[in-house]
């Protein structure tokens, strides 16, 4: 479109400063030649227009939004329409309270009041694109900027609506799956009716205030201990059992040994161990019999 208005200004002026200046008339021929090709390049290059992947072409024609769109590839028009790219591919929105981690800078994490009255700090990321035949309303209806216009604050609006639903401990512990499922499905609602798609919202940190912090961090120490006082009486439980067992077998040992040995079978053993003693180069060995004598064995 800007060379065939350079090319329509440079006809002009060519064909007026021929007529005021005799001494330049020769070079209008050469001036409206030039213009022509301007023109003619400038048509040629407004007829044909390249949609890179990933995006989207909404036409435009004096003012006037096209319902149809341009997909990805190489694209014949009219020189008259503009082309308003738009991206088609996943893009994603974070709010986080870490300088410079979102897309706003500093502290833009969302602050929202649970049932219980604390505020709770959470950062969060939507995974998000736009819908390709969607994307003609939307840009009429809201704009090229929607990311600031509707992403932000229909997430932040849905999060703080959906909180008071729960307990500070709870987002922090047991029900934060179950918060991350509500807050989806309430904004996938409110995005699909404005021509996006929401892919995944991510929860990535909630910060909760710091006296919750403390009575989380002791319930979990009591825990702790519990488990620690459950494990030790179990294996003092374990301990007397095998006790118990061991005191059982000795009894039973007894028991057989006292049952079943006699006087004659006792003495007898008692002789065959002397006997092994006296063995010995050096031993010398007086074992008192049953008797009032005594044996006296020499291993001499």
């Amino acid at each position: 479109m800007i060379l065939i208005i350079l090319g329509i200004i440079l006809f002009i002026v060519a064909t007026l400063i021929a007529k005021n200046n005799t001494a330049i008339a020769k070079f209008e021929g050469i001036g409206k030649k030039i213009s022509i090709v301007l023109v003619a390049l400038g048509i040629m290059t407004s007829c044909v227009k390249q949609i890179d992947a990933g995006e989207i072409g909404v036409k435009i024609l004096f003012g006037s939004i096209q319902k149809e769109v341009m997909l990805s590839g190489l694209h014949f028009i009219n020189p008259l329409l503009d082309v308003k790219k738009m991206d088609v591919k996943t893009q994603n929105y974070t709010m986080s309270g870490v300088h410079d981690e979102g897309d706003k800078a500093g502290d833009d994490a969302i602050k929202v009041l649970t049932s219980d009255g604390l505020e709770v700090t959470i950062d969060l990321t939507v995974l998000f694109r736009l819908v390709s035949n969607e994307a003609p309303r939307l840009l009429g209806e809201t704009g090229a900027d929607y990311r600031d216009k509707i992403v932000r604050p229909i997430t932040r609006t849905k999060i703080r609506d959906n909180a008071v639903y729960y307990q500070a401990v709870d987002l922090f512990g047991s029900k934060r799956d179950e918060f991350q499922q509500r807050i989806y499905k309430t904004i996938e609602d409110d995005f699909k009716k404005r021509g996006l798609m929401l892919e995944q919202l991510l929860v990535r940190n909630i910060t909760l205030p710091n006296s919750v912090k403390a009575s989380i961090e002791s319930k979990i120490n009591a825990e702790q201990d519990a488990k620690k006082m459950e494990f030790v009486l179990q294996k003092e439980k374990q301990e007397a059992e095998r006790k118990r067992v061991e005191a059982q077998g000795i009894a039973d040992y007894q028991k057989i040994i006292n049952t079943g040995l006699t006087d004659q079978q006792l003495q007898y053993e008692q002789i065959k161990a002397m006997q092994a003693l006296a063995l010995s180069p050096n031993a010398k060995v007086i074992v008192m019999g049953k008797g009032n004598s005594p044996l006296i064995i020499d291993g001499k």
